[in-house]
């Protein structure tokens, strides 16, 4: 029991009561991904210290109500239409690479041996020559290009988009050539 101070109020308790989970911890909607416990938006059910010390303080969970958890939903579904769009853009991307041929020339012995390779980079930057714009990491070489002749390139847009391109490896043109 609790007694009344002399102001004529009642001593309240120093945590607010959570509301507990069908394991006997506190469930807790988490507003940030949180290491060994889950995504943003999961229900979790933590112990109440985890949850009255770190998590709620913190930031990085709120009360688990039925209010809470349809925003969520809301969210995820924002961001599940975004993603799609996205995917799809990514999709016609691939359509438009694989369309495409690009010839770099390099330095080359009369066998065919180039004095350097044909890298990354030398890709991304034929393929800005024709509009397309990629960055040096999604071009996946499988070995070096020190050759002259055709190659497909793997060229990754998403961890399940991947285009081919076709890399033309010619000799520089030089001014004895012309003549």
């Amino acid at each position: 029991m609790v007694k009344a101070k002399s102001q004529g109020r009642t001593a309240r308790p120093r945590f607010k009561r959570l509301p507990k989970g069908p394991h006997g911890g506190v469930e807790l909607l988490l507003v940030q991904s949180v290491d060994h416990l889950g995504k943003q938006g999961d229900v979790v059910e933590v112990k109440p210290g985890y949850a009255h010390n770190y998590l709620i303080p913190q930031g990085l969970a709120t009360l688990a109500s039925k209010h809470h958890k349809r925003m969520v939903e809301k969210h995820r579904a924002r961001l599940l239409e975004i993603e799609r769009k996205r995917l799809s853009s990514l999709e016609a991307a691939a359509a438009e690479i694989s369309k495409q041929s690009v010839t770099i020339e390099a330095n080359a012995n009369d066998e065919g041996h180039l004095y350097g390779s044909v890298t990354a980079t030398d890709i991304v930057g034929a393929l800005k020559q024709v509009g397309i714009t990629i960055t040096a990491d999604q071009v996946k070489l499988e070995g070096l290009l020190k050759e002259l002749g055709l190659y497909t390139v793997k060229v990754q847009l998403h961890q399940s988009i991947i285009a081919d391109l076709k890399v033309w490896v010619v000799p520089t043109a030089t001014d004895d050539d012309t003549k």
